[in-house]
């Protein structure tokens, strides 16, 4: 049985979902110790609580210490499944999360699955759907995977009640991408999600962004939605050459709307600046479905503590070589080998 220590790098709930998506994709069992020690609350919360149970119903799995607040946690995969699910996490727990922990086993399934998912869809600590959709699906795509995903409604932080679909047809031969420029910018976007707030929000944010970034008019569009709950999130997509990206700020209470679009300014020209192909979350997510594949190259920004996690944790389950040579301050080339 592979030991793992939850209290490794970030020490998160992402050594977590790492580690079940592993372990269902190599069948070996894992006992994982001091769960999110490195948070202010550690142990698991209700959307690792999901996260577990919707790897144990795939992977038929035996598992102990699945409660609210465990710090240890043992998962023993029997036979891997494919099929329809649906998992609620019952809060505004991010739902792209739950996806990233059993998307990869079903890639290997024995037959296509259908999900749905319920609980935050657009959360500020997690990939927020429409960067699944427009930017990690996009390259998976490219990798082989047959993958395809519909929002039925959002779900913000705190009221959740966000759902959407996903449809994952088996795929046990990916191929791995070499990543190493992004290409000339083809397209420029910015999305602006509100709900249940006053559209005088959203008219600040563009007026801020018009200003800083010196882009078409038309390249700013408002949508109203509903959900349970407010919301205000921005989303800017780069469609590039060799890569889409995309970058997310998110409207808080006592938060001014010209404070929210500075921020997602700072996102957008940090990369622009880096001349890098993936931004440091497209890099995090692809990470996996690379080593997946057997090979792969792709510049990014400087790694984020849970790329380097990540890595830690792949190399627990699988023999691979994963090679992080870096360039500049703002730029790293990751290169996967088997």
């Amino acid at each position: 049985m592979i030991t793992i220590d939850g209290s490794y790098g970030e020490g998160g709930g992402q050594i977590l979902r790492t580690s079940l998506a592993l372990s269902l994709i190599t069948r070996e069992p894992f006992n994982i110790t001091h769960i999110r020690a490195k948070r202010r609350k550690p142990g698991l919360m209700r959307q690792h609580l999901t996260a577990v149970q919707a790897a144990s119903a795939i992977g038929k799995a035996r598992v102990e210490g699945l409660e609210l607040g465990s710090t240890n946690l043992t998962f023993v995969p029997e036979q891997l499944k494919g099929g329809k699910y649906r998992f609620s996490i019952g809060t505004a727990g991010s739902t792209t999360l739950i996806l990233q922990t059993v998307l990869p086993a079903l890639l290997l399934a024995d037959q296509p699955s259908q999900l749905t998912l319920e609980g935050g869809t657009h959360n500020p600590l997690a990939p927020p759907y429409h960067f699944i959709e427009k930017a990690f699906l996009p390259l998976m795509r490219r990798m082989g995977a047959e993958i395809t995903m519909e929002l039925e409604r959002p779900g913000f932080y705190p009221a959740g009640g966000g759902v959407f679909h996903v449809t994952i047809q088996p795929c046990k031969d990916l191929k791995g991408l070499e990543l190493m420029e992004r290409g000339e910018v083809k397209q420029r976007s910015v999305l602006g999600l509100l709900s249940q707030l006053p559209f005088h929000i959203i008219e600040r944010e563009f007026q801020e962004l018009k200003r800083r970034l010196n882009w078409e008019k038309d390249c700013f569009k408002p949508l109203m939605c509903e959900s349970k709950g407010p919301g205000n999130v921005l989303i800017a997509e780069l469609v590039c050459e060799n890569v889409t990206e995309v970058f997310t700020t998110f409207g808080e209470k006592n938060k001014r709307a010209e404070t929210v679009a500075s921020s997602l300014v700072k996102m957008i020209r940090r990369y622009l600046s880096s001349e890098a192909a993936l931004g440091e979350y497209l890099a995090d997510q692809i990470l996996l479905p690379m080593v997946l594949a057997g090979k792969g190259a792709f510049t990014t920004l400087k790694p984020s503590g849970h790329t380097l996690t990540n890595i830690h944790v792949i190399r627990k389950f699988l023999s691979v070589s994963i090679d992080l040579t870096e360039i500049d301050e703002d730029r790293t080339i990751i290169r996967i080998q088997d």
